[in-house]
């Protein structure tokens, strides 16, 4: 028996120790009818199921514990990230096991899609998993929706003990409940008649075939308390919370009783999550001991707030783990600044590896308060990551950004590496360099003197310096110059400025202007030497309007002669 209790359920079900049509389940069709007393019920529910009580025990383990369970029912949220990270890492810390289960019972919601794409997302982050539905584990099945046997099992005991009893009430009884309870300023809870019905009384309700779902029978004024890792002691009393459905009428488990059951059985020993589920510790707690499994250590990591300190929403931009990912931002940048809403190794680092978090994470300085979401630092983190890559790997990422958003032709160029080497000191994400390579390409020379910040520039003799360039590309001398490279052309500006009295900004400025088309952006020198490794303008996608150093000339040609 010693050596049953230990055993994970998938594999007692293999045994036949989980009956496949448990008890409670075909009482709750309605054609079913059953005679006797509710006592007669119970005793037949542990007859047909004599080994259930013996199944039910936990896995065991030394080992910590923990998992991370998503419901399936759309994107994996930030938030949610951030519960996964915090597990991950405790685990990795101390040498324990990572769970993925999928929360799946909500079925009109719950996709294969949508868990599909959490894996992908979480894989992408670089969490792994010792147990879950694509890698297996001794404690399966890891979807909910798999495991529906086992959970009717756990309240077929429940119904044996007489901590659950079924309720007939309809949708109108249950609302007039509710409405009395307002009237009177009481807690909405059951106060059903059915906690309390005879023998005689539930069999009658089960001859009329009416549906009838399973209560969990919560003791009277008792005080539950958690020492709660994070938070410190919470104490809850069940008078606030009256006899809850543990089984629906349609024979679906709800939401806590299933966690509760999932978490013992897989032998969970921490339990992190959200806040926002403290308030379901209390009837998980009344299951734990109503069905004598051992409690788990529970820690609410706070909230994820938007800088308006409201909660994060839609409204405030992406909010999912593929929205950050399809913007650019690097895996490790996500989980550095993941990591740092709601934790810190106290000191002013900010920048951490995956491997620094490892080692240095520990539940101890996760923290109560609320942290904000920053998306501002985020772009600032995933910028220092970036750097911190090596040339050649940030590099082949940023070209291949331009080769799919179909800016470039063909990532086998000498141009395509050297642009982007050229803007990537002000790239904080990948797609950060596909605008700026536009820039590189085009020639607003029009927006550009047409501007109003331009008028300084134009009025101190810009058509001066714009006959200069005209005149020495005409005569071949900015050609030649320019292959001399850098020096080259810095030499020529110079000469340039010497001829017409203009140096620092009163020559760089209308010498931009008239070679770019813009007023900002990298060294000029360096602009047109990386142009100049374009052997053809073809390797340049047609939305790139790439213009070549020719048709720029042309261009303020046809500017100086509309001036005279």
């Amino acid at each position: 028996m010693q050596r049953m209790a230990s055993t994970c359920p998938k594999q007692l079900l293999s045994r036949g120790i989980f009956m496949r049509t448990p008890s409670c389940f075909r009482a709750l069709k309605v054609s079913a009818t059953r005679r006797g007393p509710v006592a007669a019920f119970a005793a037949a529910a542990v007859q047909e199921a004599p080994a259930a009580a013996a199944a039910v025990a936990p896995a065991k383990s030394d080992k910590v514990r923990v998992r991370f369970a998503p419901s399936p029912t759309g994107n994996l949220h930030v938030g949610g990230a951030r519960t996964a990270l915090f597990n991950w890492l405790y685990a990795r810390k101390t040498g324990g096991k990572f769970i993925l289960r999928i929360e799946d019972t909500d079925t009109a919601r719950s996709t294969r899609a949508s868990e599909e794409a959490m894996i992908r997302d979480l894989k992408w982050l670089g969490l792994d998993w010792d147990e879950g539905p694509d890698v297996g584990g001794g404690c399966g099945p890891y979807r909910q929706s798999e495991r529906t046997d086992i959970y009717k099992a756990q309240v077929d005991k429940l119904v044996a003990a007489g901590k659950a009893y079924p309720c007939f009430c309809t949708d109108e009884e249950l609302e007039a409940m509710k409405k009395e309870a307002e009237e009177k300023k009481l807690p909405p809870i059951y106060r059903g008649k059915w906690a309390t019905a005879t023998a005689e009384e539930v069999e009658e309700a089960k001859a009329k075939g009416l549906p009838y779902c399973y209560r969990f029978r919560v003791p009277s004024n008792q005080d539950i308390r958690i020492n709660d890792l994070i938070r410190g002691e919470v104490t809850w009393n069940t008078d606030t919370l009256g006899d809850f459905v543990v089984l629906r009428s349609n024979g679906m488990p709800v939401y806590n009783f299933c966690v509760a059951v999932d978490d013992a059985l897989m032998g969970i020993t921490h339990v992190l999550r959200a806040e926002e589920h403290l308030p379901n510790t209390l009837r998980q707690m009344l299951i734990y001991q109503a069905l004598g499994f051992p409690v788990p250590q529970f820690g609410h990591v706070s909230l994820i707030l938007a800088p308006d300190k409201s909660k994060l929403s839609k409204r405030h931009g992406a909010t999912s783990v593929g929205e950050f990912r399809n913007q650019g931002y690097l895996a490790p940048a996500m989980i550095n600044f993941l990591s740092l809403l709601g934790w810190n190794d106290g000191t002013e680092q900010e920048i951490f590896s995956v491997e620094e978090l490892t080692t240095k994470f520990g539940l101890e300085r996760i923290t109560k308060s609320a942290a904000v979401f920053d998306k501002v630092k985020l772009g600032w983190m995933n910028g220092q990551h970036l750097k911190n890559l090596p040339e050649e790997e940030s590099t082949g990422m940023a070209v291949a950004h331009l080769v799919s958003c179909g800016l470039l032709a063909s990532a086998d160029s000498p141009f395509a590496a050297a642009a982007v080497k050229l803007v990537s000191k002000s790239m904080e994400l990948v797609t950060d360099c596909e605008p700026e390579v536009r820039k590189l390409l085009g020639y607003p020379l029009a927006e550009t003197v047409a501007s109003a910040d331009a008028k300084a520039v134009l009025d101190d003799g810009f058509a001066e310096v714009a006959g200069a360039v005209v005149a020495a590309y005409e005569s071949g001398e900015l050609q030649a110059a320019m292959d001399k490279g850098h020096d080259g052309y810095k030499a020529w500006v110079n000469g340039v400025g010497k001829a017409q009295k203009r140096k620092g900004k009163r020559l760089f400025m209308p010498m931009r202007i008239a070679l770019t088309g813009r007023m900002a952006g990298p060294d000029v020198g360096e602009q047109l030497e990386v142009l100049s490794k374009l052997a053809s303008p073809a390797e340049v996608a047609e939305q790139g309007a790439y213009v070549p150093l020719s048709d720029r000339v042309a261009q303020l040609k046809a500017w100086l002669q509309q001036q005279q």
